[in-house]
């Protein structure tokens, strides 16, 4: 009998052992907030401590400030600044940005260009616009639109290295860069054991599973309304709804239509629902310019469920 009391003591040490963290320990809700992309980042996670939950917090945050400076086009020291003021040559560049280069171009491909990163040039010109409330000139518009085509950026595999072929084109990874560094906020919360979270992004967001408790994460899109979630899953909206400049009886939008090199007008609030937030990032902005109705394609290759 004691000998099976012995085994019987083994077997419950062992289970309990192999239980997952949340099983072992009280989980308990976090959340941190910081300024970053020029917008903020909160982190809403369930961990087993302070502790943890601190050291997890600084890891996400650490991760998204070092994307800051190689994707911010504001800053003359990132990584993309100094590959654009390099047109012309082949340059080095980061494993980070050489995955968004390459995924840039294929989505541009599929989208049939209404997705361009090199839509630097135009964006300098409508941030000035929006700000001033001026329409730009449209030799202005003309000019920059002439060194934007996605098909410019020239990728060499085997060195890692990339081209800009015309002097004068600048990159703009404002519309992918951000659900990018949300999916690899995660990615660093996971690494620190922290499997139930919500990571937010300026209002675009990965949750990864429904909080512990049995309730689930309220979620809105950008004009308020409320949306039902099934994670993991990335959520992403575009629109108009804060940036935009209104002339001659028109409402502007702060997302450039490589095409025309114009703002596209009048546009509505559409959110999309992909595996992850630096496609969900992506194809809001491409489905922006293109409409739902000729994505249709795109949205069956990427999966997105899309709610306008």
């Amino acid at each position: 009998m004691l000998f099976g009391l012995v085994l019987r003591i083994l077997f419950f040490l062992l289970l309990i052992g192999s239980l997952p963290l949340a099983a072992q320990d009280e989980l308990s809700r976090y959340r941190f907030s910081r300024p970053a992309m020029g917008t903020t980042f909160v982190l809403t996670f369930y961990a087993s401590s302070q502790d943890q939950a601190n050291q997890a917090a600084e890891a996400a945050f650490r991760r998204v400030e070092q994307l800051n400076l190689i994707f911010s086009d504001y800053l003359q020291s990132s990584e993309i600044s100094g590959l654009s003021q390099k047109a012309g040559q082949k340059v080095p560049v980061s494993d980070d940005l050489w995955y968004l280069l390459n995924l840039s171009k294929r989505i541009s491909r599929h989208s049939k260009g209404a997705f361009d990163i090199t839509v630097g040039p135009l964006s300098r010109l409508w941030r000035r616009a929006i700000r001033q409330q001026e329409f730009p000139d449209s030799s202005q518009v003309d000019r920059a639109r002439q060194l934007v085509n996605y098909k410019w950026v020239k990728l060499y595999p085997a060195t890692q290295q990339v081209k800009l072929k015309k002097t004068g084109m600048r990159l703009d990874f404002g519309g992918i860069a951000k659900g990018y560094a949300i999916d690899q906020a995660y990615l660093e919360l996971k690494r620190e054991n922290i499997n139930i979270a919500l990571v937010d992004g300026g209002g675009d967001l990965f949750i990864s599973r429904q909080p512990p408790d049995g309730s689930s994460w309220s979620v809105k899109n950008l004009a308020g309304d409320d949306i039902a979630v099934d994670p993991p899953v990335a959520l992403a909206s575009s629109g108009d709804h804060y940036r935009f400049l209104n002339w001659n009886n028109q409402r502007f939008s702060h997302i450039i239509n490589p095409s025309d090199g114009l703002g596209i007008k009048n546009s509505n609030t559409i959110t999309v629902m992909a595996p992850s937030a630096v496609i969900a990032d992506a194809m809001a902005s491409a489905l922006s310019i293109m409409g739902v109705e000729k994505g249709k394609k795109l949205i069956r290759k990427y999966e997105l469920e899309v709610l306008d």
